[in-house]
């Protein structure tokens, strides 16, 4: 049985498919798993690179979208297709060091057990980020707005490293740009969320493909959608009577 299946959406980051498929399938030898790549759209030769990959990697699959959709709809098609009850997701710049996921998924396994509020994410930390000092800035300024906001306790909702049960992400509502707001969603459910300090790294091949104001103005927009969405929540005790 697969344990835990690795989604990673990616968009034309051809120089970077081989290598991090490479280094998953080294983190994660010895555990059933799979690994999916949506490709969202890519333009370069990410899609034939990934085809290629795949003759020498059986447990990767590939799933592409004709037309850029974005990173959370890539999230959401991998995990929608996903075969495992665990998912880890990671971004496909290699920034992120899939070396952390075996501990993650052991920490989310240990802490889910028993309790009334079980531990459902553990989202990833990088405390000492490798970005440029505006990327740094900006990152610092959101996280504290949304945690002052949506008291989601997290440090870093913007880490693409998280491990969590896919039951609980199927329960959550979809939208655009969801993957920044996973802890208060899970939380706005009655779950709990813990944060767990990871490796961060320099992208060295490839082009980001966000901007400053591309994230300024959705992230407000989503913030207030996210707001609202918990004010209209409510989490009922819900009890079984017996005979």
């Amino acid at each position: 049985m697969i344990q835990i299946s690795v989604v990673v959406p990616v968009r034309n980051e051809e120089e970077n498919v081989f290598p991090l498929i490479e280094e998953i399938s080294a983190a994660l030898k010895g555990m059933e798993h799979e690994i999916l790549f949506v490709n969202d759209g890519s333009t370069d030769e990410t899609q034939a690179r990934l085809k290629k990959a795949q003759k020498d990697y059986p447990s990767l699959r590939v799933l592409r979208h004709k037309i850029a959709c974005g990173q959370s709809t890539a999230v959401h098609t991998g995990i929608l297709h996903a075969r495992a009850p665990y998912i880890a997701t990671l971004d496909g710049d290699g920034q992120n060091d899939p070396a952390d996921i075996p501990r993650m998924f052991e920490h989310l396994l240990a802490s889910s057990q028993g309790g009334d509020r079980q531990v459902q994410c553990v989202c990833g930390f990088r405390r000492r980020r490798r970005d440029s000092g505006i990327k740094r800035i900006s990152s610092l300024l959101a996280n504290g707005i949304r945690r002052r906001l949506l008291k989601d306790e997290t440090p870093d909702t913007g880490c693409g490293l998280k491990v969590f049960s896919r039951e609980a992400f199927l329960r959550l509502p979809y939208f655009d740009h969801m993957h920044r707001f996973l802890p208060a969603l899970f939380i706005r459910y009655g779950a709990r969320v813990v944060s767990f300090e990871v490796n961060h790294r320099h992208r060295t091949q490839g082009k980001s493909k966000y901007g400053f104001f591309d994230r300024l103005w959705a992230g407000l927009f989503d913030l207030a959608g996210v707001f609202w969405l918990q004010k209209r929540s409510r989490l009922p005790e819900i009890f079984e009577e017996k005979e």
